[in-house]
This record gives structure tokens, C-alpha cells and sequence, in this order.
């Protein structure tokens, strides 16, 4: 779940400081460092010359026309002009560029500001473009054949640029992607669209690719062009809607947006839906980037997929990055985070989305970029080495996805091409009531592609183990937060929406086809049937599903001073009745800690030492119950505060200075011995989803507070778990037990001296007698027994 988002003015991007730079290797007079601004630079916060030797617009009139002769032949006009000059024309490469014609070739260039504009012929000859007005040059040459290369000398105020001519190039994109871009069949969108370096017909080079099938026209802009885009407009590739420009000498690092042209002619400039790096909000720009870092993980990827999730031990520590030690960075989280959740025992973490977002207190839940790790913490590399860091700790990672909705901010996702794009066209769809986002249109199927094509790439290019997709129930249902005529019924006239259904089947099917060992997991609050059943049988494919049902009851029972829980009993058991519908997780996520809801130590009654007494057994009863287990950071150690975004965990709790530090050890070391026995004990997690891994010992002692049952692993090896929470000591207590265990011992006790409790315990082997077994139950506390 994600906070509302407060409505502010979306962020701008940061004017570039004009410096002029020499992007080609053979550039002539040009200044001699080429980070350094030329002699004659423009003063801070004047136009400069692009990386294909054009400048940004002033709005100053066209310079006088060139030429004895006055206007030369050849250079576009009429409509042609227009719409090339208003950034409209859908083939600029038709105009511009080097093309046969009658007489020989004309060559033409949109160079606006520029003083000249020559042709470098392969030969070294030089000839001088004609000017026609509005940074139109253009000239025909007697040649027999349009020359295989050749260069432009682009002659400025303050400079003079020899480049290649971006629009002497084929296209970058072939048949076969743009055919899988029609389809909605690109598993692999992130490698077509987007900004990527390459070397295009023997040219180092960047090709940009966006797909915006209803705008008028679209240009590149970038802080090497200072933000215009009058010389750089985009090519259609046809009915993909796909738009792309190959330039020259644009290399790693370099920041750039697409300005886009609705069908009502306003103009926008928008960040890339496919970028793969950002620049650190409140800047918006999108960074061209490429991947170097060598991955060390070969070993974990290897093994992650030799047993499934749900047959496997999965204790999971969830993480916000940014306020886990608020400060550090990727690569300083790498060298704490993976020792930490090591220790502790952890099998898992669960990274809060990761996914660039402007609004920090929406957590990561409101992203506009959804290909570009959030660059607040470093680069894209910089987490594929936290990522790998932690498989070679033997740690999984798994990483909050948010496909229900995304922010309105207006150089982002939404109206992209002037036209409702990637969201529903119907407001009735498309609006998120609870948050202020607009929902995708999942019945599109270049947006479903763009989901789907996004699950899988978190998944190979980061090695992602898992995906846990937020809000899914406010994708499955239209009325979902809507009341009655706010939204539109299916075809049926009923209130599932099947587009979403079939995205997150596809998704599913998709990732776990292309992606052996990866798990997807539902935050799922409805009881929609077949959340984990295969897609094959009908299901929505998820491997496992957050169990908010029980997280819910538990915490209302455990609330309760113990006297009024015997009324709340039910709250406990009723999570068996629908156990094995699911494959669960039991979730005490983020959302159970923030916003008045209280730390869970601090929802426990009574004074300090009950309070974590309770927090204590309750995790011991957590862990022993059916479905896999998830906790968020600081409850490990029961911080009692709540979570704060800004602030992190109360890591002070833990310092040698403080009076009540051991308290909070004690909590720590119990979860850290929770997950060891957990881990060596098969019978907590190899049959989690079938009901003969569980058996009651003792399920209805309402008035004594008191819980027992028994799991059982694939061979018939028990566990019994016994939970008392009253905050009395209950000896000589009788419950049932297998007869095929002689004897019963500890090998687990909340209620330990080291963990901070009384130290009540049972000594000895538990002998079974005729009626049952007889035990001491220590108060407010969970005990684990294991065959003698």
C-alpha cells in the first residue's frame, strides 16, 4: 500500500550550464579541452550547440539568407517546412540528410544559430552549404552517388564542430522488434526501446527510441543541446508508434528528455519511459547509462531454483533502502546489509520499490520510471552490487513491483503522447481514488507489454529472486474504493476487471517461464479465488500470497489485555479454516507500523516487561504457523517508535549507553534463534500448504489464553508449538500429543532469561503419559518441543 501523495508542482529540470563540447574525434577548431567552455562561450544560461553541431532556440529571428543568387533550390518548403520547423513532420530523414536527386545530391541541415554550415566529402573536400533561413542550410552537389560518409563542419559564434550528419543514418530498429511492439510480444522491451550506446554503420553513437503513437511529432532534447530540441527531431517508425534518432558522439552519462508534440500542437518535454537511469530527484532528466559490473553470484543463481518457494524455508526481512542507515548509498548498504540479515538468519529481503519515484514519502509506491533503479542511492551498477553482495551472503532478494498505478506529474507517464496512453481512457478507470495516480490500462497491449517486459527485466538484468506485486486487489476489482456510479461494469455487468486478470496472468506465466528459481507474490486483501493456482488451472499464477487476513486477526487478539482475549479466540484459529486455499505468507510488514497503527511491541498491553513478553511470543507463535514469515525492520529488535521514512530504524535502542539496551538484544537474539531452528526444522516449512503438516494438540482453552499444535515435515517428523498468552505461570499443564513421540524437549523458549524473559522452562524430557503430555507454560510466552 502507498500514502496518498500531497499535490504539488511537479519538479523541473535544471538548466545546463552551455558549454561547448567537441563530441567527434575529427572536429576542427575546436577548443582544446573539451570540458572547458571555448574562449567565446555564451554567458550562463544562453544557448549552445547540441552534440550534432546545433544549438538551443533564443527566439531571434532567422539570420539573413546566404548566396548570390538568393534562395537556393532544394531546401524543403510549404507544409513540409512547417511542420519540420514545429517539430511535426513524422520523417525528418526524408528532408534532412543526403539524398539523390536530379542534378546530384542535395544535402540539407537543421542547424539553427549556426554562422555556416559546410560538407565534408570522404575525399576531404569542403563545400559550403547554402542558408535558408531558420537553420535551414542546404545545397546540391554534382555527384553521381550519395556519398557512404561524410561529415557536417558546423560553424558558430564561439566555435566550429566537425560531426557526423544524424540524418545519413538507417534505421536502428528492425522488423522484428517493431512487429513485437505492435504485438504486444516483446519480452525483452527495455533492449529495443529507450537510450542505448551503440556503434550504428561503423559510428559510436546513442540510439533513443520512445513510443508515443499519437503525437504529432517528437524531438530529443538534452543538456548537451541545453534543452531545445529544434535540431534534433525524431523519424516514425510507422504503426508501432514507435520514434528514433541515432546520434552521434552522445556517449554514457549524458542527460536527455523527449519533447513531445500532442495532436492539439502543445509541446511537452518528458522524461523516457525506458530509461534506465535518472537523474537524482527533484531532477527529472533521464540518464543515458549502460551496465559494467560483472556479476560473482553464478553459484546462487545456479541453486535458487532447486526447490519452489513454497516448499522451501522463507523467513523474510523487509528493508526500505533510503532509511535503513539513512545515508548510505548502494554500495555502503553492501557492506552492512547482507552481514546483518546474515546473522540474524534471514533467508530473504524484501526491498521496498526500488523503482525511481519523485515523492520520498510515498516510499517508492508512486514511480515514474519504472526500468531505472532510484538514483537517491547510486547508479543502476551500484545495485546490481548491492544485489550481488547479498547473493553471495546466500541471501535472496525480493523487490516491491507497482503496476496498479503511477503519478500524474506531467513530464512522466501520464498523457504521454497528449493523449491518455498509459492510462485507461475512461476516467472511471483510470483515476485511483485512495491515492491521486492514475491506473494503467491493462487492456492496451503495448502497456501490458511495457508491465510485463518490466517484471522480467528487474528479474535478469538485476537478478532479482522475487517480485511482491502492491495492490493487487485495486487492480482485480473496478469498484475497488469507487461507490456506485464512479465506475463501469465488465461486459458480464459484473465488477472483476479481466484485463488486469489476464496482465498479471501473462506476468506470471512470463516470469516464472523466462526466469527459473524467481517467486511472484500478491499483496492480495480480498479473498479472490486462485491467487497461487497455476495459470493453466484458471489461477493468476502467483507463487505465494500475503495472508492479511491473519495478520489482521492476530494482531487485534494480541492487542487485547489478556483477561478479554478468551472473547477474541477465534481470531487466533480462524486462519486454519482457510490455511491451504493459499500459498501464504504471514506478513508484519511497513504498513502495520506507520501512521498510528503503533511499532508492534508498543500494540501489546501491559507495562514494558509485558509488552515484550507478548511481542516475544507472538513472533514464536508467528513462526510455527503454517505459511512463511515476514517482518519489518525494527521490529527484530522491537523498536517501540513508530517507522519513520526520514528517520529509519532506532538503531540507538541497541547502544551500550542505553539502560534498557539488553531488552532489545534479548528480542534480537530470539529472532536470530528463531530463524536457526526454523531453518534445521523441515517440519515448520516443508508442508506449508497442504493440511497434513498441521494437526491441533489444543485449539479451544479460550480462558486460558493458551494455543498448542503440532506440524509435521514430509517423513511425519513433528514439531509442537505451544503458545500461552496469559501472563501467568501454568504448571502441570496437559495437552495432546502424537503417541508415536515417547518424549518431548525444549528446543525453543520465548520466555528464555537471555531473550530478556523469566526463565521458566521445562528442565528435563517431556515423558508422554497415557492422557497426554504435562508441561509448565512460562507466561505471556511460545515454546517449541521437538522429539526427546
Amino acid at each position: 500500500m502507498t500514502p496518498r501523495r500531497p499535490t504539488r508542482k511537479p519538479p523541473t529540470t535544471r538548466t545546463a550550464q552551455p558549454v561547448v563540447t567537441t563530441l567527434d574525434a575529427s572536429a576542427q577548431n575546436a577548443p582544446d579541452a573539451p570540458d572547458a567552455p571555448a574562449p567565446d562561450a555564451p554567458a550562463p544560461g544562453a544557448p549552445g550547440p547540441d552534440a550534432s553541431g546545433a544549438p538551443a532556440a533564443t527566439g531571434r529571428p532567422p539570420r539573413p539568407r546566404d548566396g548570390a543568387d538568393g534562395v537556393p533550390a532544394h531546401f524543403p518548403d510549404g507544409a513540409d517546412r512547417a511542420r519540420l520547423l514545429a517539430g511535426e513532420h513524422h520523417d525528418p530523414h526524408g528532408l534532412l540528410g543526403a539524398h539523390a536527386v536530379p542534378d546530384g545530391v542535395v544535402f540539407r541541415a537543421l542547424r539553427p544559430h549556426a554562422r555556416a554550415v559546410a560538407v565534408v566529402l570522404p575525399d576531404g573536400e569542403r563545400h559550403a552549404l547554402h542558408d535558408g533561413g531558420d537553420g535551414l542550410f542546404a545545397r546540391v552537389l554534382p555527384l553521381p552517388r550519395v556519398p557512404s560518409d561524410y561529415r557536417l563542419l558546423v560553424s558558430y559564434d564561439e566555435a566550429e564542430l566537425e560531426v557526423h550528419d544524424p540524418y545519413r543514418f538507417l534505421p536502428t530498429l528492425g522488423e522484428l522488434d517493431l512487429h513485437l511492439i505492435r504485438e504486444g510480444r516483446h519480452e525483452e522491451l527495455w533492449t529495443a526501446l529507450g537510450a542505448h550506446v551503440t556503434t550504428h554503420q561503423g559510428v559510436a553513437g546513442t540510439r533513443f527510441t520512445v513510443w508515443a503513437p499519437n503525437a504529432r511529432g517528437v524531438r530529443l532534447a538534452g543538456d548537451w543541446t541545453f534543452w531545445d530540441g529544434t535540431g534534433l527531431p525524431m523519424r516514425s517508425l510507422g504503426a508501432s508508434g514507435v520514434w528514433e534518432l541515432f546520434v552521434p558522439g552522445v556517449d554514457e552519462g549524458t542527460l536527455y528528455k523527449f519533447e513531445v508534440v500532442g495532436p492539439d500542437g502543445h509541446h511537452s518535454m518528458r522524461a523516457d519511459p525506458m530509461a534506465r537511469r535518472t537523474q537524482c530527484p527533484p531532477e527529472t532528466a533521464s540518464v543515458v547509462t549502460a551496465s559494467h559490473h560483472r556479476w560473482h553470484d553464478a553459484e546462487w543463481m545456479a541453486r535458487r531454483g532447486e526447490r519452489p518457494a513454497h516448499l522451501s524455508p522463507f523467513s523474510v526481512y523487509e528493508v526500505h533502502l533510503p532509511s535503513w542507515r539513512p545515508g548510505l548509498t548502494y554500495r555502503e548498504l553492501a557492506e552492512v546489509l547482507p552481514a546483518y540479515v546474515k546473522d540474524l538468519g534471514f533467508t530473504h529481503v524484501e526491498l521496498m520499490p526500488v523503482a525511481e519515484h519523485p515523492y520520498s514519502p510515498s516510499w517508492g509506491y508512486q514511480v515514474t520510471s519504472y526500468y531505472a533503479p532510484t538514483a537517491r542511492l547510486g547508479t543502476p551498477d551500484d545495485f546490481r552490487y548491492l544485489v550481488d553482495r547479498l547473493h553471495q551472503e546466500g541471501i535472496g532478494v525480493l523487490v516491491d513491483w507497482v503496476p496498479a498505478h503511477f503519478p500524474k506529474d506531467d513530464w512522466a507517464l501520464a498523457r504521454f503522447d497528449g493523449t491518455p496512453l498509459y492510462e485507461h481512457p475512461d476516467p472511471r478507470r483510470a483515476e485511483h481514488p485512495d491515492w491521486g495516480t492514475l491506473e494503467f490500462d491493462y487492456g492496451r497491449t503495448e502497456v501490458r507489454n511495457f508491465l510485463v517486459a518490466n517484471a522480467v527485466y528487474w528479474c535478469e538484468e538485476f537478478h532479482i529472486d522475487g517480485l511482491r506485486v502492491d495492490a493487487v486487489a485495486s487492480m482485480l476489482y473496478l469498484d475497488y474504493s469507487r461507490e456506485y456510479g464512479e465506475w463501469a461494469p465488465n461486459e458480464h455487468g459484473g465488477r472483476e476487471n479481466f484485463d488486469a486478470v489476464r496482465f498479471l496472468q501473462e506476468m506470471n506465466a512470463t516470469v516464472y517461464r523466462r526466469c527459473p528459481g524467481v517467486v511472484t507474490i500478491a499483496e492480495e486483501s480480498t479473498a479472490w479465488e486462485g491467487v497461487t493456482r497455476p495459470t493453466d488451472h484458471g489461477g493468476l499464477g502467483f507463487g505465494l500470497k500475503w495472508n492479511m487476513g491473519w495478520m489482521h486477526d492476530s494482531l487485534v487478539y494480541v492487542s487485547k489485555e489478556p483477561v478479554h482475549r478468551k472473547y477474541h479466540h477465534n481470531e487466533m484459529t480462524f486462519s486454519m479454516v482457510y490455511a491451504y486455499s493459499e500459498n501464504y505468507v504471514l506478513p508484519i510488514s511497513h504498513d502495520e507500523v506507520v501512521h498510528g497503527k503503533q511499532a508492534l511491541v508498543s500494540k501489546m498491553p501491559g507495562d514494558w516487561w509485558q509488552r515484550r513478553a507478548t511481542h516475544r511470543a507472538y513472533l514464536g507463535f508467528m513462526w510455527a504457523h503454517p505459511g512463511k514469515q515476514l517482518l519489518f525492520m525494527g521490529q527484530e529488535f522491537a523498536q517501540g517508535a513508530e517507522w519513520s521514512e526520514a528517520h529509519g530504524p532506532e538503531w540507538w535502542l541497541l547502544d551500550d549507553g542505553y539502560h534498557s539496551a539488553g531488552d532489545h538484544r534479548g528480542v534480537r537474539d530470539l529472532v536470530r534463534d528463531l530463524n536457526a531452528v526454523y531453518a534445521a526444522t523441515p517440519a515448520l516449512w516443508e508442508r506449508d500448504t497442504v493440511p497434513e503438516g498441521f494437526q491441533w494438540a489444543l485449539g479451544d482453552a479460550a480462558d486460558d489464553n493458551v494455543l498448542a499444535f503440532v506440524r509435521y515435515d514430509a517423513q511425519g517428523g513433528p514439531l509442537l508449538a505451544v503458545s500461552n498468552f496469559s501472563p501467568v505461570v501454568r504448571d502441570g499443564y496437559r495437552l495432546w500429543a502424537p503417541d508415536s513421540v515417547p518424549a518431548w524437549e525444549e528446543v525453543l523458549n520465548t520466555d528464555a532469561a537471555r531473550y530478556g524473559g523469566s526463565g521458566v522452562r521445562n528442565p528435563g524430557p517431556l515423558k508422554r503419559e497415557p492422557d497426554g503430555v504435562r508441561m509448565t507454560l512460562p507466561p505471556l510466552a511460545t515454546v517449541w518441543f521437538r522429539p526427546a
